[in-house]
Order: C-alpha cells, then sequence, then structure tokens
C-alpha cells in the first residue's frame, strides 16, 4: 500500500453496513433499504447535498449501537445513545452521529420546525425505518403497498411530520421505487447512484474507521471487550520490532482492527458457550474469516488489508481455515496477524476457561511454530520482547476498557 493511498467512503460505508445487517438474520439488508428510502425521500424534499451526505451516512449506520449481547432486550433510546457514542469518535461522521441519536424520536417530541438540518432528518430515517420493517421478505412488493400505507397514515403527527410523509407519497406511487427497494442490486444502485460515489478518504481516516468497528465487533461479547484492541496492539509492536516502516506498521493495525468483522455473524450462544463446541458450532465459527473477507474485499483497494485481516486462522502448512492457504499465500503482515491473535486469545479470560499464563502460552506456541502451524520467528520475537509488548498491549486495552465501562455500560443502566 502506497502513501497517498485513498478508498471511496461510499464502498466503505456500503460495506461495513452490510456487515452489520448480515448479523440480523430476519430483516437482510435493512440498513442498505433504510438508506435507499431515506436518500429518496431527502432528494425528493431537495435538501442540501451536505444534509442528504448525512443523511444517507447515518441511515446506512442507524442500528449500528443494537443489541452489544445476546441477552439485552431492544431498548431503542438505549440503541440510540450508543450508536452515537461509537460513530462520534470518527470525525468524518461527528454530523451522522447526531442523527443516529435522535432517529427514533417521534414528531411529537421535537421542537421548533421541521426545516431544521436535524429534525428532518432524523424524520426521514424514522419513516424509513417503518416502511423497511413493515415489509415481508416473502411477499411480493407490490401487493404489500396498500397496507404500508395504511400504517403510515396511523403514524401521522404523532409518530411522523407530514410534510414527509407527502415527500414519501410522491416517490412511492413509482413502482421502479419499490422494485430497486427489494432489487438483489441494492448494494450496487447505493455505491454507483448514492451520494458518496466521489468521496474519497484517506489512510488516517480509513483507520479511524477501524477503530469505530473494532469497538462495535468486539462489545457484541463480554468476553471479547479488548481482544481485537489487544491483536492491533500487539501486531504493531511485532511489525515495528521486525522492522517494518512506519506506514507498514499502520496498515498492519487497520487490518487487525477488521481481523474479526465477520464475527457479526456468529451467534453469541456460540461464542459465549461454557464448554468445548461441539462440530456443527466449530464448523459455524470456521464461517467468521470466510465473512470478513467477502466484506473488505468488496471494497476497493483495500487487498493487503483483506489478506491480512482474513488469513488469521491460516497455518503455514495448509491446515488452517477457511481457504487453507500455505506458507507461500501467507504474507509478513498475515503471519504477524495470526501469531498475536493467537497470544491474545490466551491471555483472555473465555466463558470456558481463565487466562493462560505466560509459560503456557509460550509452550502452546513453540510447539505450533515447530509444527510449521505458525511463523516460528514471529513467536521468538514476540517471547524476547514479552514485557514491553505486553506493557503496551495492556495501556491500549485500558483505553478501550474505560470505553466500554464509562459509556457504554452506561447505556445499559
Amino acid at each position: 500500500m502506497k502513501e497517498g493511498f485513498t478508498v471511496n467512503l461510499g464502498n466503505l460505508l456500503l460495506s461495513l453496513s452490510e456487515s452489520v445487517d448480515m448479523a440480523n438474520q430476519n430483516s437482510p439488508q435493512h440498513q442498505l433499504r433504510t438508506a435507499f428510502i431515506s436518500l429518496e425521500l431527502a432528494k425528493c424534499l431537495k435538501l442540501d447535498e451536505t444534509t442528504i451526505e448525512n443523511i444517507f451516512i447515518a441511515s446506512l449506520l442507524h442500528d449500528i449501537g443494537k443489541k452489544i449481547d445476546s441477552e439485552e432486550s431492544i431498548d431503542y433510546e438505549l440503541q440510540c445513545i450508543r450508536g452515537q457514542l461509537f460513530v462520534q469518535g470518527v470525525p468524518l461522521l461527528k454530523d451522522a452521529a447526531e442523527i443516529i441519536r435522535y432517529h427514533f424520536l417521534d414528531w411529537k417530541d421535537w421542537k421548533g420546525s421541521i426545516d431544521k438540518p436535524l429534525t428532518i432528518s432524523s424524520q426521514i430515517i424514522l419513516l424509513a425505518n417503518f416502511v423497511d420493517m413493515m415489509i415481508s421478505r416473502d411477499r411480493y412488493i407490490l401487493h404489500q403497498v396498500d397496507n404500508i400505507w395504511k400504517e403510515l397514515i396511523r403514524l401521522e403527527e404523532g409518530i411522523l411530520n407530514s410534510k414527509v410523509l407527502r415527500g414519501f407519497k410522491e416517490i412511492s406511487i413509482r413502482e421502479e421505487f419499490w422494485f430497486d427497494l427489494t432489487s438483489n442490486r441494492l448494494y450496487s444502485i447505493l455505491l454507483h447512484e448514492g451520494p458518496l460515489k466521489k468521496k474519497e478518504i484517506n489512510l488516517n481516516e480509513l483507520a479511524s474507521m477501524g477503530e469505530l468497528f473494532k469497538g462495535v465487533i468486539d462489545f457484541k461479547s463480554k468476553y471479547t471487550i479488548t481482544h481485537t484492541t489487544g491483536v492491533s496492539a500487539c501486531s504493531e509492536m511485532l511489525g515495528n520490532l521486525f522492522g517494518l516502516t512506519e506506514l507498514e506498521v499502520k496498515v498492519l493495525g487497520i487490518a487487525a482492527n477488521f481481523h474479526d468483522l465477520g464475527k457479526l455473524v456468529v451467534p453469541n450462544n456460540i461464542l459465549e458457550k461454557k464448554g468445548k463446541l461441539i462440530k456443527e458450532e466449530f464448523e459455524i465459527i470456521k464461517s467468521h474469516p470466510y465473512y470478513t473477507y467477502q466484506v473488505l474485499s468488496s471494497i476497493g483497494g483495500l487487498q493487503q488489508i483483506v489478506h491480512w485481516a482474513s488469513y488469521h486462522h491460516e497455518r503455514l502448512d495448509g491446515s488452517g481455515y477457511p481457504f487453507h492457504c500455505v506458507a507461500k499465500d501467507l504474507d509478513t503482515g498475515a503471519r504477524i496477524i495470526a501469531v498475536s491473535d493467537i497470544f491474545i486469545s490466551r491471555m483472555e479470560r473465555k466463558s470456558y476457561r481463565n487466562e493462560m499464563e505466560k509459560d503456557e502460552i509460550f509452550e502452546i506456541m513453540k510447539k505450533m511454530g515447530r509444527n510449521n502451524f505458525i511463523d516460528m520467528k514471529f513467536v521468538d520475537l514476540l517471547f524476547d520482547n514479552f514485557e514491553i509488548i505486553v506493557n503496551y498491549i495492556r495501556i491500549k486495552q485500558e483505553k478501550t476498557m474505560d470505553f466500554y465501562k464509562n459509556y457504554v455500560e452506561y447505556t445499559r443502566r
């Protein structure tokens, strides 16, 4: 990856939004559909370009604060607060974060004019969210339109503003709107016709997006709160000690932040099982690097990050999963993240065991190195510099834990 690297923001957000949608098996493509409805409605209401962009971004990420763990019942207010807390950490998305905070607020609870950007943006996404949740994935879409309208009219004034409803009436009379909304090509439609199709971001901005999704991934389970932080910190330290360039180390950290993106698809009852996984459960676990690969590979220009993030369960002898890569397929970055992931996983308390001690971890990893599963030179580099690496990891993990305790857990009270 070269200096001056850029990635398309629309492509990135659509793919990351889709990864969150994949975790919701009951409403496939919900955020993408909400974004399409919101975009069409915002254009119909002739909103300014900046407001349309912010609506589009907020709608793509509006469910990002939803249900961090499987025991939590849905509380829309807390979901919105949590979503704002995640997204506002990315300077590029700060305005969208405020819309996410209020996108479930009823019209009767707003003060002032509907034409204020925050007010109309939030109302647009609220309507779009309602519409998509009314749609049955099992019925022909045009057979549902009349019933959708009956439900929306019932929500007028108390829940939804009449101006927003009139705008939706105007776009919804076109059959094309409904066909696009339910099309298998929706991702492509939003990518090529959305407001971010020409907006590029640099490596630093991509890194901030990685920090955002690191939290979304790890806060899914109480056992993984600081996992990605640890893998990223360990990988950066190993990269520095091995002599990688500053740019390579930065890219390595970004790749590590995305490495478990596919775990959003894995049910928490498997991630948090108290005891050994049965064969069928482990086969589901094996899917997560595949989904990491699928999501990241749909973003143009990230080939190196895709490989480094997705190959962390591959082994040098070809016995890993899910691609069964061999040594020649696994370059330095992939090997470093694989070693870091194994190390951090064994340092952590799991649902079925406590943290492992240094000597026990070293013996396990030495054996893996001798058996040609992982690269022994990075195992040696790790344990030769154990104290300095672990201290750096702890500092990073403490910051993540502070955020989790002070902000995310606050929203559960």
